[in-house]
């Protein structure tokens, strides 16, 4: 008896079957991977990241340097610097600073959300090929996500959603533009999908994380402009791809008062405030002179224009209208019985070139590509993976 007992206590501790539903973020584990790779010494070039290579600004470290010597270092009010807030409700109509909640980046503001809006069982329907971390988000929270196949072109297909609604569904969850594909929605089925979710009574959550990236003239639409119900439109927006702040975690919800205050409420037993210092950074990128972020766009239109070249030399691939993503199809030069992601892990092992697999984003048979590198990385990249090939 004692002997049994005492092997009992070797055991691992037992994890919740919560944590035991989701996977890994594919995109940071070959991130690492790649990482590894080049400190034994192997040359990789990494597609897989989703940053640009540029420089945070001068104006936002600066300013986040400035605050730092003037000691705004100390807790702040849960829902972010009143001052910030104000400045981000100027860009939606009708808002004020309670319409807005700062999170520490995107991803923790979507996590929040499908807590907030979620009981056990309750239904997310996600527009797929999607972003790695949706159907996991609403896993945590106990829902069930539902995956919805894209149109033609990767675009969004509201009759398709319409379809797919049912009495335990609470939202639906776009992404434009779209990370993987780089597709960026029209304004007839942004307004269409929000229709749908205010007369079922459902909430629209729109992940505009990329906004300020769209390409060929395309523009991007907010889903609260096109809604006819913009209380049941809850847009979540980031600095981290705008300005190139992916280290400074700050993200944001805009979104009617009753969901800000139960974001609020969750946000007081988690994180509390966003880091304060960092704040003031994040006001001084909305202060500057825009042209930087319009100048960096034409740089990934190049850059587009040159992946898409390259990618189209191999596979087949729809043009990315926006973020900064190419979303090839790579079916026809898989081995027998090979996956995409066994297909990403030998461009690795053979090329050194590290891209996602498209499995990671409910998308098998396809691979993600990110150009947010310099045009003679991407020839080096794509050259590599013709010769491995």
């Amino acid at each position: 008896m004692r002997k049994g007992f005492a092997a009992m206590l070797k055991q691992a501790p037992r994890l919740s079957a919560r944590i035991g539903s989701v996977s890994e973020s594919t995109t940071t584990r070959i991130s690492a991977l790649a990482q590894t790779l080049r400190r034994q010494g192997r040359e990789v070039i990494n597609l897989a990241v989703g940053e640009p290579d540029f420089a945070t600004p001068e104006p936002i470290i600066a300013a986040t340097q400035k605050a730092l010597a003037e000691q705004h270092t100390r807790y702040g009010p849960v829902p972010g610097e009143p001052a910030l807030r104000s400045r981000l409700a100027e860009s939606f109509q009708g808002y004020d600073a309670d319409n807005i909640l700062l999170t520490n980046g995107a991803k923790q503001a979507l996590f929040s959300l499908c807590q907030v809006l979620c009981d056990p069982g309750d239904e997310v329907i996600i527009v797929r090929p999607c972003w790695v971390s949706f159907t996991e988000q609403v896993k945590l929270a106990g829902g069930r996500p539902v995956l919805v196949d894209a149109g033609a072109g990767f675009q969004l297909d509201p009759e398709r959603i319409r379809r797919a609604i049912s009495i335990r569904t609470r939202a639906v969850l776009i992404n434009s533009p779209n990370n993987p594909t780089g597709a960026v929605y029209t304004a007839e089925a942004v307004a269409e999908t929000a229709r749908l979710a205010g007369e079922r009574e459902l909430y629209l959550i729109a992940d505009e994380a990329y906004h300020a990236y769209t390409f060929d003239g395309r523009p991007h639409v907010p889903a609260g402009d096109v809604a006819p119900d913009r209380k049941r439109v809850i847009t979540v927006r980031s600095f981290s791809k705008h300005y190139n702040m992916t280290g400074f975690r700050i993200g944001y919800v805009a979104a009617d008062k009753s969901i800000i205050q139960a974001l609020t409420r969750l946000q007081s037993h988690s994180t509390g405030n966003v880091c304060t210092f960092a704040q003031y950074g994040a006001m001084a990128a909305l202060a500057m002179d825009q042209s930087i972020v319009h100048q960096r766009r034409d740089v990934l239109q190049r850059r587009r224009d040159a992946a898409l070249a390259l990618t189209r030399a191999i596979f087949e691939c729809v043009p990315g209208q926006g973020a900064f993503y190419l979303f090839p199809q790579v079916s026809a030069l898989l081995r027998s019985g090979e996956s995409s992601a066994d297909f990403a892990a030998r461009l690795l092992r053979d090329a050194g070139v590290a891209l996602v697999p498209g499995e990671a984003f409910h998308g098998p048979g396809h691979l993600r590509i990110s150009f947010g590198t310099d045009e003679e990385t991407l020839q080096r990249a794509f050259a590599k993976i013709k010769e491995a090939l």
